[in-house]
């Protein structure tokens, strides 16, 4: 798409030409000339999900709050799995902090175009800005909440050392994941709506196969290797050490395997996007 001027009886206007093959030609300079329309999705589903509810924006403390108690109590109180001497509760908060971080991003890019079909079948305009929606939404959700695990650190007297400083870095690792592979799905979504029910068994698989409700160390090490084959694994182990670096370990084979994973599934999640982009309109 390209804007040009002319000279119409000494009024100028500007016209608006659609090129073909325009998915492949200058995407990425089209998609930057259109994000005053990401910030403008963005606002507007910030304000649309928690709009006529009772408590608001609460539910983004409420929801990982309520299970984090429930977690603690089934794994700390109940099967009385070792925390390293750390508070259980916040154990498990630190774990479903990047935990909630990459699910809620998978999800919500998953359906991002289904979601926005009715837009997607009648206006052009790159349709990563749906998905690049859901990532910046669900990253303002989760920095909401992270202020409720510095007033955990405050109520335990956690002091964090020089490793915090690392913690973006798992943070960007999470997102990215959850982007990468929603990428994927949303555009298998389009054409095959089992995603929608797939999605959110796996995701609900996935939080116990992952250490959120306890501590990686507790898997035998025989097992090490397999277990870190879930990303998740490695991104929630270098979430905690940043964290805790005196009472946890960190594992380095989990992290550069998460590290990975995570850029790889970017990488093919944004190829497979736009290659399938011109299809979207017509199949979904």
């Amino acid at each position: 798409m390209d804007l040009k001027v002319s000279i119409k009886h000494g009024v100028a206007e500007k016209m608006q030409i659609i090129e073909a093959g325009i998915q492949a030609k200058d995407y990425w300079k089209h998609l930057w000339a259109r994000r005053e329309l990401l910030f403008f999705f963005t606002k507007r589903d910030i304000v649309i999900r928690y709009k006529q509810t009772i408590i608001g924006a609460s539910w983004v403390l409420i929801r990982p709050f309520l299970t984090m108690v429930v977690f603690t109590v089934l794994f700390g109180s109940l099967a009385n799995l070792s925390s390293n001497g750390l508070p259980y509760g916040f154990v498990v908060f630190a774990g479903m902090l990047p935990w909630y971080l990459f699910s809620t991003m998978l999800s919500d890019c998953s359906n991002s175009l289904v979601g926005n079909r009715g837009m997607l079948t009648k206006v052009y305009f790159p349709r990563l800005i749906f998905p690049l929606t859901n990532f910046l939404v669900t990253l303002v959700d989760f920095f909401v909440s992270f202020t409720l695990l510095i007033g955990m650190m405050i109520w335990y007297q956690i002091v964090p050392s020089w490793e915090i400083i690392f913690l973006p870095f798992f943070i960007l690792l999470a997102a990215i994941l959850g982007l990468g592979l929603g990428l994927l799905t949303a555009t298998l979504n389009v054409k095959y709506r089992d995603f929608q029910q797939i999605i959110p068994f796996l995701l609900q698989l996935g939080i116990y196969i992952s250490p959120v409700g306890y501590l990686n160390q507790l898997v035998p090490k025989r097992w090490e290797i397999i277990y870190f084959l879930n990303p998740m694994a490695g991104i929630i182990n270098g979430f905690r050490w940043c964290l805790v670096p005196g009472a946890l370990a960190l594992n380095w084979w989990g992290i550069l395997y998460a590290t990975f994973f995570s850029l790889a599934s970017l990488y093919v999640g944004i190829k497979i996007f736009k290659r399938s982009e011109s299809q979207f309109a017509d199949t979904i």
